[in-house]
């Protein structure tokens, strides 16, 4: 009997192609495993009329972890009854933590020295997606609660506190001060609890500018749903670009594991995406699960990959799926 079950979600576009690479790369680090696939997303929904199964749901809730591929959303008018599957499993699960590090990476054009991680509160804000239309006026809800605020806040807290003990927390409280206030103040009552954390806080414009100036100054850097969707895919562009970043949607009982970058239409079924960030993802969900030592394994195999080639075309080389998959499994050999 395997010691893991894991949930696979494949998604939509690239998702087929960096998901199988992944479990390969995972079967090559000898992770004893039984898998179980599960689907959803946009595809499935055009064909069943509904983005997430039941039998999806038995599948995260049956296992240790998931690890998802890529999700499709499209832009504009959404059709009647789609919700985007990834937002739909966080708000499901109460994965209430998006958790994005930035850690410098062996390519072409990456900031040195960067080790950070930004913390995003996963499941309020504006993502709460209550919006509505008089006319030609268009109005959206931004949901802001005291319990969510001093939830994400004691995560950010308990991670620094692991790793630099320094925490910075991001807001626009001196243009919102009623809902960013109130994330702001909850989560500075609780860091005044925590001996030895060094707590600071930003405005999110000069938090975006200091990212690019002196990403170094930073440790763990909490914010809300839109501000940490924004700043961390700016991060992700300081090491490397989307192609190699990662992250967990974590909640107090389960965890869902991603690729950053989305499905991309554009190149799916050539064979030419990135597995990068989905391998990535597996480290962080070993991890997440206790299975360090594998994950610091596949970890190294990646760097060394990346230092001395294949590399994908975003990143500078000429190397396909297949390619740079097989070089990280002969690695790990």
């Amino acid at each position: 009997m395997a010691k893991y079950r894991i949930c696979l979600i494949e998604g939509d576009g690239i998702g087929h192609e960096v998901i199988p690479a992944t479990r390969r790369v995972l079967d090559a680090a000898g992770f004893d495993a039984e898998y179980v696939i599960a689907e959803a997303g946009y595809e499935y929904f055009l064909d069943h009329g509904t983005s997430v199964p039941q039998a999806t749901y038995d599948a995260v809730e049956n296992t240790d972890a998931t690890l998802f591929g890529a999700a499709t959303s499209p832009s504009g008018i959404k059709p009647a009854g789609f919700t985007g599957a990834i937002r739909h499993l966080r708000q499901k699960y109460g994965l209430y933590a998006n958790v994005r590090p930035t850690r410098t990476r062996p390519v072409p054009g990456a900031y040195e020295n960067v080790d950070l991680v930004i913390v995003r509160e996963n499941t309020q804000g504006l993502y709460v997606e209550q919006e509505r239309r008089y006319g030609d006026t268009a109005i959206a809800d931004t949901v802001i609660t005291k319990d969510a605020s001093e939830r994400i806040g004691k995560f950010a807290a308990d991670l620094a506190m692991k790793r630099d003990k320094r925490l910075t927390v991001v807001h626009k409280a001196n243009v919102l001060p009623v809902t960013q206030g109130l994330f702001l103040n909850t989560i500075l009552d609780h860091t005044k609890t925590v001996e030895g954390l060094n707590t600071s806080t930003m405005i999110v414009d000069n938090a975006a500018m200091q990212l690019v100036r002196n990403p170094r100054q930073f440790d763990v850097l909490v914010m809300t749903n839109m501000f940490g969707d924004i700043l961390s895919d700016l991060a992700a562009g300081l090491v490397g670009g989307l192609g190699i970043a990662a992250s967990g949607n974590v909640g107090d009982k389960f965890g869902i594991f991603e690729s950053v970058h989305g499905s991309a239409p554009d190149i799916a079924g050539q064979g030419i995406s990135n597995p990068t960030a989905s391998i990535l993802a597996a480290v962080l969900m070993l991890n997440h699960i206790g299975a360090t030592e594998l994950a610091t394994k596949i970890d190294n195999a990646v760097n060394t990959v990346l230092t001395e080639g294949p590399r994908t075309r975003d990143l500078g080389g000429t190397a396909g799926t297949e390619e740079f998959t097989q070089a990280v499994i002969a690695q790990l050999k």
